[in-house]
């Protein structure tokens, strides 16, 4: 087992394209997790194609982060020998690890890739020690813990074995046992299991009598619908000391179908705050700003999960909690200039008399005004429609792959 009170956590980040791979490394990750176009629980992930994994993991390890590669299906018969070629391509990528469930995955894995480190998925619901012990049997070097965990039997598990422990800290909680639901299978023939996931449980449901088509009564009191499933989302920011405690080496964010805002978000909060810890543990606390980033990205109400054995905090979520709408993600950084001028890439509609802020690498984000924007003929602009590129001119500093908020008005939602 590693020294937990010795060795910084790593924070582990998720990335479905290269432009994600980027900013996860921007923002902080220590190591990002990434598949291909096949063979990996995120499908609808924009994902990789195999000439692009080598080019990420080359790309990250330049840059000193470790690079995971998934492949954590349940596979089929007729994907076995598809699979064992898949595997063999994984030597040229030459990722830090393999991350599996399938046993008849791992099993070839360890033929094909003797000397890759396996990392066990949550799909494969490591729930005690003994599980864990036979794994580690195995040949799996880490395993990240199942979501029904508290923090009291993660520690155990990692007391009683020599695996790495890996373990959520952010995002989304599936409803279902360590996420295998057969839900989205009924319901749109797309299978969890194989990555297709259509989220069923966040759908809104009600009643309807037999003999009163067409009349929908809600199962509770609520103006909205009632979402049956619909679990809260997971954040342990102010909990990073009990995680540490507890023995788990790896933070992981959920994330790899999420945009580029959410990931800069979450990956720069988690990174100043392990680093926060660990620069002086006996006066950790959860910055306000950091409560503040992580409200501006789209989330279902916050909780802990199993971790902290609260019964309140694994209740349904009844709460209608959107994206704030005070600031909205509008672009990305692309250059800088000596002169103070950035070439920005523009997601959002932008007006020349916004106020902006930076979410930059540390510190709470940047606010300032924007003093001229420029097409790239050189002629000023007034307003930036997205997909668009425009020069720009700001009173804040800024970086390449810093991403620019603007503030909401009614011109500009």
């Amino acid at each position: 087992m590693t020294d937990h009170l010795k060795t910084k956590p790593e924070l582990l980040a998720p990335v479905g394209n290269f432009e994600k791979l980027e900013i996860a490394i921007h923002y902080g990750a220590d190591a990002v997790y990434l598949a291909g176009k096949d063979f990996s629980l995120r499908n609808f992930s924009q994902n990789f194609t195999t000439d692009e994994l080598k080019l990420a993991v080359r790309f990250a390890h330049d840059k000193n982060i470790k690079a995971y590669l998934a492949c954590n299906i349940y596979s089929r018969n007729h994907e076995q020998e598809a699979i064992s070629q898949y595997l063999e391509t994984v030597k040229d990528i030459n990722p830090d690890a393999l991350i599996v469930s399938d046993p008849g995955i791992i099993m070839e894995a360890l033929r094909i890739l003797p000397d890759t480190p396996l990392h066990l998925s949550t799909q494969a619901n490591t729930t005690n020690y003994k599980n864990a012990l036979f794994w580690e049997k195995q040949g799996i070097k880490r395993v990240n813990t199942a979501r029904e965990l508290s923090l009291s039997e993660i520690k155990e598990i990692g007391e009683k074995c020599g695996v790495e422990i890996e373990a959520f800290v952010h995002g989304a909680m599936c409803i279902s046992y360590s996420g295998r639901c057969l839900l989205s299978s009924f319901m749109a023939n797309r299978e969890a299991n194989r990555g297709m996931c259509c989220h069923p449980c966040r759908f809104e449901y009600s009643v309807v009598e037999a003999s009163r088509p067409g009349r929908y009564f809600p199962i509770a009191e609520d103006n909205r619908g009632t979402y049956m499933f619909n679990s809260k989302d997971l954040c342990m920011i102010e909990h990073i000391p009990e995680l540490v405690e507890a023995g788990v080496d790896s933070f992981k964010i959920e994330g790899r179908m999420k945009g580029i805002h959410y990931l800069a978000t979450a990956v720069k909060v988690y990174r100043e705050a392990i680093d926060a810890y660990w620069k002086d543990r006996k006066n950790y606390m959860a910055r306000d700003y950091w409560l503040e980033e992580l409200a501006k990205v789209g989330f279902r109400e916050y909780c802990t999960g199993f971790y902290l054995e609260d019964p309140t905090q694994i209740q349904p979520n009844y709460k209608e909690h959107k994206y704030d709408p005070d600031w909205i993600f509008s672009g990305k950084i692309m250059e800088t200039e000596t002169d103070g001028q950035v070439l920005l890439e523009v997601r959002n509609r932008i007006f020349k008399d916004s106020e902006i802020e930076i979410l930059s690498e540390k510190g709470p984000a940047e606010r300032g005004l924007i003093d001229e924007m420029l097409d790239l003929s050189g002629l000023p602009v007034e307003v930036v429609h997205p997909g668009t590129k425009v020069k720009m001119r700001m009173n804040v500093k800024s970086s390449v792959n810093d991403l620019l908020r603007v503030k909401t008005t009614e011109s500009s939602v």
